[in-house]
């Protein structure tokens, strides 16, 4: 952490690395070990991946706090790279930051038209390699993002999620459906049901 004469007024910096420890704070819940060490492999405490997770919800539930987007620019920087993306009759701006935890992996945040965030969550670097994904068993936690499950166990049907953050789909059909669950867009766990 940066020296007391480098803070803000509010704290510490707040970057990429507290950010990623907001990331796996979700993700404990259903990870605990890979969790565990991811927090040791960035060098934090839980008692830092705590206080990450209590500025972050700070800063989304303050009333006059930036908007999204301009959280997500002040926190990760500038985007490592931009586009637009076109579903139905909608044009997304679609920005792209790298995540170290997960050098495969992009967060991506989706903008409509008038500036509102859409969508937040891990998807996979363009160019990087997607996991081959054939039956049930290849769906290891951590191992693929919820478009590229979507891909492979076509026709999935979206579901709610348990809690913001979260999506899940039904994958799947008759007595051998399943349900994966995801935190961040990173797949954590494959459940029956669905």
């Amino acid at each position: 952490m940066g020296s007391m004469s480098a803070a803000a007024p509010s704290g510490p910096r707040f970057g990429p690395r507290e950010f990623q420890l907001v990331l796996l704070r979700r993700m404990a819940d259903h990870q605990p070990g890979l969790v565990e060490d991811a927090r040791h492999e960035l060098g934090a405490s839980l008692a830092e991946m705590r206080e990450a997770n209590r500025r972050w919800q700070a800063m989304v539930r303050a009333p006059r706090g930036r908007g999204t987007l301009r959280r997500y620019r002040s926190v990760l920087g500038e985007p490592e790279s931009t586009g637009r993306r076109v579903l139905g009759d909608l044009k997304f701006d679609v920005l792209l930051w790298p995540v170290p935890l997960w050098p495969e992996l992009r967060f991506e945040v989706m903008v409509a038209p008038g500036g509102a965030v859409w969508n937040e969550w891990l998807v996979r670097a363009r160019g990087a390699a997607v996991p081959a994904l054939r039956t049930v068993d290849d769906l290891v936690p951590w191992s693929c993002t919820v478009d590229e499950v979507a891909r492979a166990f076509a026709p999935a049907r979206p579901m709610e999620g348990s809690a913001p953050t979260r999506w899940a789909l039904g994958i799947g059909t008759g007595a051998r459906t399943c349900v994966a669950e995801f935190t961040w867009g990173l797949l954590q766990r494959v459940v029956p049901g669905g």
